[in-house]
């Protein structure tokens, strides 16, 4: 179904469900207005026949209606009492239709200036109320229908003059492919809807193209660091297997083969994650309580600080429980903490602070400052340690931009890292 005729439908139900509505309020605005006039007339009525009585005391014997429009009876002074003005509706035999009609109905009671009490009926013709449906309701049907003949006409003469923007659009998306030369050009248009379509569009083929640009540089990057370990495994399997007998040499040979081959592994999985991070495949469950992991993860890292002789500590001020996936915040602490033990010096300390909604992480290490431009990158290390795979960060950063987190890096003595969550 075209849009034109989406649009059509809905306007179609909500303008049916509109007038319905309308005519509803208008029925009864209508009978209100109707009751009120034929009640003040029937009110103007009595007082012209009270007034009438007074001169022309036959009038006090009509105690029909016949061919008038009022009866009166005589009642006792405590009936009279007792009776107030009453407006109803009724049924009345219409010789003329032969048929019974709605009447409108006032009764009254008056007294006499001899002390005489009376009962007054006077009596009005008024709308058939089927009638006066039935009249609104054709009325209103044939409103609807020229509204929705008119808006069809309108919108079959105008949309393709008002839609010509956006099928442009469609007709540019078509040919867009990601790693051509061909670039998307927003068509000229005056409706702000479709402007802002465009921008976004635009935004979005932009964002494509980075990822699609930071996928090659991820494999060209994979490809250029696995390189070397490889090369070094090859190389010293080869002079392995030249070799007759396995000496000492050899077999410090072979503990470098499986060397390299760990770190070849760690830096693969750091690749995959990074690909996985980027593409946004991890899926957000429930919040997680960081303060629970930041003990299992200092726990887990117990060894390695005691072997690196480096001091943590935690001060668990405010439980954090930001809503990222459990396996991310695991990285994005493991991460964080080893890599202020790994670059840490003997007798050094890491403490790690959650509290005010962040988490901060602050380590002693290099006396100067860290390249702040560059300590997120991909495969940038600031020491020669050959644990490093030089992703750690990136992950990082890659976790934090990914679920619009703050962290940022800065140097008073120590390095701290500071998440704000």
């Amino acid at each position: 179904m075209r849009l034109r005729d989406y649009t059509l439908v809905y306007l179609s139900v909500a303008l049916l469900l509109i007038i319905g509505i309308w005519a509803t309020i208008f029925y009864f605005n209508m009978l209100d207005e109707i009751y009120d006039s034929i009640d003040d007339g029937l009110d103007n009525y009595k007082m012209l026949i009270i007034e009438k009585s007074e001169e022309d005391s036959t009038v006090l014997y009509k105690n029909e209606f016949a061919e008038s429009n009022y009866s009166i009876r005589p009642i006792s002074a405590q009936e009279a009492l007792s009776i107030t003005d009453v407006y109803m509706d009724t049924l009345m035999y219409m010789k003329y239709e032969e048929d019974f009609e709605p009447v409108r109905l006032l009764r009254s009671a008056f007294a006499t200036p001899d002390g005489k009490h009376y009962e007054l009926k006077v009596i009005s013709s008024m709308v058939e109320e089927d009638d006066l449906i039935e009249d609104l309701l054709y009325s209103l049907l044939w409103l609807y229908l020229i509204i929705i003949i008119t808006m069809l006409v309108v919108n079959t003469i105008l949309i393709r003059r008002i839609w010509a923007p956006f099928y442009k659009t469609i007709e540019q998306l078509k040919r867009f492919r990601l790693g051509s030369k061909y670039t998307f050009n927003a068509p000229e248009t005056k409706v702000k809807e479709f402007t802002a379509l465009n921008e976004t569009i635009d935004l979005l083929l932009q964002r494509n193209q980075e990822v699609f640009e930071s996928q090659k540089q991820f494999i060209e990057n994979a490809s250029h660091e696995l390189q070397t370990p490889l090369a070094i495994c090859i190389n010293k399997l080869e002079l392995f297997a030249e070799s007759t007998d396995i000496s000492e040499q050899e077999m410090e040979s072979i503990a470098s083969v499986l060397n390299h081959l760990e770190r070849m592994t760690r830096l693969n999985k750091s690749l995959l994650l990074l690909s996985k991070i980027e593409n946004n495949q991890f899926e957000i469950s429930e919040p997680v309580n960081l303060n629970e992991m930041i003990s299992r993860t200092l726990n887990d890292l117990e060894d390695f600080s005691t072997h690196k002789q480096v001091t943590l500590t935690f001060d668990d001020i405010e439980t954090l429980r930001p809503r990222i996936p459990a396996d991310l915040a695991q990285i994005l602490l493991s991460n964080l903490i080893k890599n202020a033990i790994v670059h840490n010096y003997s007798g050094g300390n890491v403490k790690i602070t959650a509290d005010k909604g962040a988490l901060e992480i602050q380590n002693t290490g290099m006396p100067q400052a860290l390249d702040i431009e560059k300590i997120f990158s991909r495969f940038y290390k600031n020491s020669a340690s050959g644990q490093s795979t030089g992703l750690g960060l990136a992950i990082v950063k890659a976790i934090t931009d990914i679920y619009k987190l703050k962290i940022n890096y800065h140097f008073d003595g120590n390095h701290v890292m500071r998440i704000q969550f």
